[in-house]
């Protein structure tokens, strides 16, 4: 035989369910909010500066060392990102910041920013989810000792302006890139990159270069987009975003 169901209780948990579920979401939406840290509204953090339109978005990842770590102007940090000045946290490092990152700076979800010694990240530089910057590495030396328990190797990084890092990428101490570079997603990135350059793989290798006569060496295999109308303002290009998640 069948169970009788009530139609009306069914309603009634559903409704509750749904008010529920809405409320979560109203409540993480807050929280968000509540939770980014910025210039204005710094938290419990004492970072050496945060420039002005900067945000760090809620939830955080690790972040010590704040007193050696300069943010610049308009940079977005995702959530769960790491940002660590030193090996840990309480340490004096001196009077100079150890990590600094230029303006306009995006660091996707998840990224890690370990700076044990001087990591520079320059203007307008863009990352995407994951990525891994490190100015320390593991030492093996000592072949009767645990990897772990042997003093690490620490060499200052630098990132060019205007680069691009794919998700996942590993940049590795020592790593010096120039203007503009391009890391593919999952590439680990070590010594010198020239400017203008695409490198590749693990290790990455230099696999396009530009130059100012013959332009990119090998070709690029598709066209270049449409560059955004000199006109248009900051209000119809986030109209536009806004359009568009919707869709």
């Amino acid at each position: 035989m069948p169970k009788n169901r009530n139609v009306f209780s069914s309603g009634r948990r559903a409704a509750r369910g749904g008010l529920a579920h809405r409320a979560v979401q109203a409540g993480w939406r807050w929280a968000q909010r509540r939770g980014a840290v910025t210039a204005e509204q710094p938290g419990g953090y004492r970072f050496r500066a945060i420039g002005p339109g900067t945000k760090l978005a809620f939830p955080q990842g690790t972040v010590f060392g704040e007193p050696w770590i300069r943010l610049g102007a308009h940079c977005i940090i995702g959530e769960q990102v790491t940002l660590t000045a030193g090996m840990m946290p309480d340490l004096d490092l001196g009077p100079d910041p150890i990590l600094t990152l230029g303006d306009g700076v995006v660091i996707g979800r998840g990224g890690h920013v370990v700076a044990d010694t001087t990591v520079a990240i320059g203007s307008d530089v863009y990352m995407g989810p994951y990525v891994y910057i490190t100015s320390t590495n593991h030492s093996y030396d000592d072949p009767h000792e645990p990897v772990g328990r042997q003093w690490p190797r620490m060499e200052p990084v630098e990132i060019g302006p205007g680069c691009w890092i794919g998700t996942g990428a590993v940049i590795l101490p020592g790593a010096r890139l120039g203007r503009n570079v391009v890391v593919a997603a999952g590439a680990v990135v070590r010594g010198t990159v020239p400017d203008h350059a695409v490198v590749a793989g693990a290790p990455a290798k230099v696999v396009r270069t530009w130059d100012e006569e013959a332009g990119w060496q090998p070709p690029l295999r598709t066209p270049a987009p449409r560059p955004i109308p000199a006109d248009i303002t900051p209000e119809q290009l986030l109209a536009l975003s806004e359009l568009e998640d919707r869709q």
